[in-house]
């Protein structure tokens, strides 16, 4: 068959499904092109299942406050990991059902199965099919990175992708990898009792670039399950019917390994070298994160498939400009304020400009606050972990942040709507706080900035009920 159309999409995820979204209101003459199943990488292998899981483990993890607050006889609860796994599934499928009956069951004939290919800048091969495009969205999105040197014992490896689909977990596993997905899967399982063993060649673990935050969350974490940072690079060796993982002097036999070190784009069967393209070594093409255009071409990249910012909003938004710039005149975006958030206890968030881009810069300071004995926290059992604000020191401008605290995923997005919209820590201060709540600690955690950058100061707003004391 061949096919002309205005616009092929390749890939059915958040970032093809909100790039179709646009080309809808333009043009009917597309078709949306899907290699495996339906449904987006989040709502099945990612964020949606792994959060149902963690949840529970959630649940499970509380009976330990329960005797000390007055409720008895928790150890007698039990958990059932198949029914945990069942129950992660059912959410799953919910998600994944509702993800495809609103957005490709409709379709019809605009739906093609199947692997594409590129003959040239305009041309797709999809089986025996052919499609010619005026213009192209790849977002084909990224699967799991494996080492084939495993494929002799596969079935004692999993990867994140695998992981929900299993009825059954053994009572210990290995964790490869201590990245976003690492940690808060392995913490999760921890948590419902399986004997985690977790190995991260670095130091630094959930994607943590600020050493203070960074080495709250390692201990923290190292009173849950074994953690090996910074060693060499671990090696797997099958052994009767367990697998044996050894990095430098320190080995551990467990039943299973769960692969979690990180996710590749899905580029190399699109063959790009037929477009005439350079690609850098990582196989990746030369893209504008601002319009998603490959080079000066009619094709354009997004999700993460361009392993610029891997996040489902993010996807998203990238999914929209691809989709607008297919069939409208090129317009760059400007992207949101950077925002990420791992779901581990506590939780984790990178708003912002990211550690490394200031912790060398004399204009920029760094305000902290530790959550430990933050009122709201303790009322919860969770007054763990600390927070830490970059700010301008010329007129205390907020420009990024990365924390670890007990809800960090509220307090995070209230970080970066302040950022997006250049709020200083003296205007931030001056919206209401409720006690108690956890705000409270963004709160003093403000206050601590402008203690370190001094209340008075040419300029700045006044804040009376601070410059009086």
């Amino acid at each position: 068959m061949k096919k002309e159309v205005d616009v092929a999409i390749i890939g059915a995820g958040s970032a093809g499904l909100y790039a179709l979204s646009q080309v809808k209101k333009e043009t009917d003459n597309f078709i949306i092109i899907n290699d495996g199943p339906y449904g987006t990488t989040c709502a099945r292998v990612g964020c949606m299942p792994s959060k149902s899981l963690i949840q529970i483990a959630e649940y499970y993890h509380d009976r330990l406050h329960f005797e000390k607050s007055g409720i008895h006889n928790a150890d007698k609860l039990e958990v059932s990991i198949p029914d945990v796994l069942q129950r992660v599934r059912k959410h799953r499928d919910i998600l994944v059902d509702y993800n495809i009956k609103n957005s490709i069951t409709t379709l019809g004939d605009k739906t093609l199965t199947g692997k594409a290919e590129f003959i040239d800048t305009h041309t797709l091969k999809v089986g025996d099919n052919e499609i010619h495009a005026k213009k192209i969205i790849i977002a084909t999105g990224s699967t799991p990175v494996y080492d084939t040197t495993w494929d002799n014992f596969r079935e004692y490896i999993l990867t994140t992708d695998e992981l929900f689909e299993q009825h059954d977990l053994p009572p210990t596993l290995g964790v490869l990898g201590l990245g976003v997905i690492g940690l808060e899967i392995g913490q999760a399982l921890s948590k419902l009792g399986i004997k985690v063993t977790a190995i991260n060649s670095k130091e630094f673990i959930g994607g943590l670039s600020d050493p203070d935050i960074n080495n709250v969350m390692v201990s923290l974490c190292e009173e849950e399950f074994d953690m090996w940072l910074g060693g060499e690079r671990a090696s797997l060796e099958k052994i009767n019917n367990k697998v044996k993982i050894r990095s430098g002097k320190r080995e551990v036999l467990v039943d299973k390994v769960l692969i979690s070190i990180g996710r590749k784009p899905n580029l190399k069967a699109l063959k790009l070298e037929n477009i005439g393209i350079s690609l850098d070594k990582k196989g990746m093409p030369n893209f504008n994160p601002q319009t998603m255009q490959i080079e000066d071409l009619p094709i354009y990249m997004a999700g993460d498939v361009n392993a610029d910012r891997p996040l489902l909003h993010e996807a998203a938004d990238e999914g929209r400009i691809a989709g607008y710039n297919a069939i409208h005149a090129q317009k760059p975006f400007k992207r949101k304020v950077p925002l990420a958030i791992v779901f581990t206890d506590p939780n984790i968030a990178f708003i912002g400009k990211e550690y490394n881009e200031i912790k060398d810069d004399d204009s920029v300071l760094i305000g902290s606050y530790s959550f430990s004995k933050q009122a709201r926290a303790m009322l919860m059992n969770v007054n763990k972990g600390i927070a830490n604000l970059y700010v301008q020191k010329s007129d205390g401008k907020i420009l990024g942040a990365q924390i670890a605290v007990p809800g960090a995923e509220h307090l995070a997005h209230h970080i970066a709507w302040a950022i997006e919209q250049n709020l200083t820590v003296y205007q931030m201060m001056k919206f209401p706080f409720y006690h108690p709540t956890l705000e409270e600690g963004l709160y003093l955690l403000l206050l601590d900035c402008i203690k370190k950058l001094g209340i008075k100061k040419k300029g700045i707003l006044e804040i009376p009920f601070l410059e009086n004391k």
